[in-house]
């Protein structure tokens, strides 16, 4: 057994209000010691007969960021379409056909190698856990492929088969829902399954029988709900027990209200919100109502290409009306909750030892400072990475 002690740690977050002070549990002068990846104390007298030390004065420790929602196995991008988004054509989610057909086309080492890259830019920004969805192939061989290269580098793999209706079922889409429930679902490993229930995706009928068919597959439901046009998603995905709805730009006070009054985690996408400039303030509308609230990267080609769960707290906080605070704690227990987790996304005893430090004192810097990194190392279960790892 070996042990690793964090040592005269400026300021800790712990996001236990019982440990610390505020709504992210904070103390000032703390040292944590790790043990197998796990910590075992945190406390603010020195430790004694550690294996070794790592001095963290002057600067921040706090969980590693959990990213709970990310499309990575992908190929190409759509640099143009945001480009012409900027011009005021507005986010219509046409574009993922683009993405289709650069994904079936590529091999599967160009799909990993592409994951692979933007997972180590994840890491060196902080992110230490990540879900990540199929969806881009749309066939039963590439959305399997797409799931099994996601195995390879998380446990939160999603099937997102009912990302769009391919365009050789446009004319039936009855039948390519008929092929996600009967073929692709059954022969699926994913751990989670998700539906885009939106205009121009599928509706809710189809949503509800896709959901359905993957929680009796053993699959636990999410949901993309409400981002372009306002849906009876939240309801479904309420009836269900999804364990996140997703987005909800276009989402109602009743909508609101109805997330924070169930268990299901309302994951805000301030990428997209940046990108596509939807609606303003969003978050603080969830907030007030009471919902338990996470913040994700959303990261792929055509509506948030960012990595950076440091960017998406700046973004919360500066559109969203978050404040930093709050997007701090989406950005990790809020996200751990998104996937059901309790052992990330927080610093206590028996948590995996999954860290972000920071070069600066407060962890204000990741929104006062945006576009910056001022992540100097990121640790999974206790250790020092840099290149991402399962």
């Amino acid at each position: 057994m070996t042990s690793t002690a964090f040592t005269n740690i400026q300021t800790l977050v712990t996001n236990d209000p019982e440990l610390g002070d505020g709504l992210l549990g904070v103390i000032s002068g703390a040292h944590v010691v790790v043990e197998n990846g796990v910590i075992v104390s945190i406390s603010t007298k020195a430790p004694t007969g550690v294996d070794s030390e790592i001095d963290c004065a002057e600067k921040t420790l706090l969980p590693g960021f959990v990213d709970s929602h990310t499309h990575l196995i992908f190929a190409g991008d759509r640099a143009e379409e945001f480009a012409e988004r900027a011009k005021g054509n507005r986010y219509t989610a046409g574009g993922i056909a683009t993405t289709v057909s650069a994904t079936r086309s590529a091999s599967d080492n160009q799909l990993r190698n592409n994951t692979q890259k933007l997972l180590n830019e994840a890491l060196s920004s902080g992110t230490t856990t990540v879900e990540i969805k199929s969806g881009y192939g749309l066939t039963q061989k590439d959305e399997s492929r797409s799931v099994e290269i996601a195995s390879e580098f998380t446990d939160e793999t999603t099937l997102l088969a009912a990302h769009v209706v391919p365009v050789e079922f446009k004319d039936n889409p009855d039948s390519y829902v008929k092929l996600v429930i009967e073929k692709m679902i059954p022969e699926s490993r994913a751990k989670w399954i998700d539906v885009f229930c939106d205009h121009g995706a599928f509706d809710i009928d189809q949503t509800r029988r896709i959901l359905r068919a993957g929680v009796e597959h053993g699959m636990k439901p999410r949901i993309h709900a409400n981002q372009l046009q306002r849906t009876e998603a939240i309801q479904l995905a309420i009836e269900l027990g999804a364990t996140s709805a997703d987005h909800l730009s276009a989402s109602t006070l009743q909508d609101i209200e109805a997330l924070a009054n169930s268990n299901v985690v309302a994951t805000l996408l301030p990428g997209a919100e940046f990108s596509t400039s939807h609606e303003g303030k969003l978050g603080r509308k969830f907030l007030d109502a009471g919902a338990s609230v996470a913040i994700a990267s959303d990261c792929n080609p055509g509506s948030s290409f960012t990595t950076s769960m440091p960017f998406c707290i700046a973004a919360a906080v500066s559109l969203l009306g978050f404040t930093v605070e709050e997007a701090v704690r989406a950005a990790t227990l809020g996200g751990a909750q998104a996937l059901g987790r309790e052992d990330i996304g927080r610093v206590s005893v028996g948590a995996r030892a999954d860290f972000a430090l920071l070069s600066t004192p407060s962890y204000i810097h990741l929104a006062y400072r945006p576009g910056v990194n001022i992540v100097s190392n990121t640790y999974k279960a206790g250790m020092a990475v840099t290149q991402w790892q399962k």
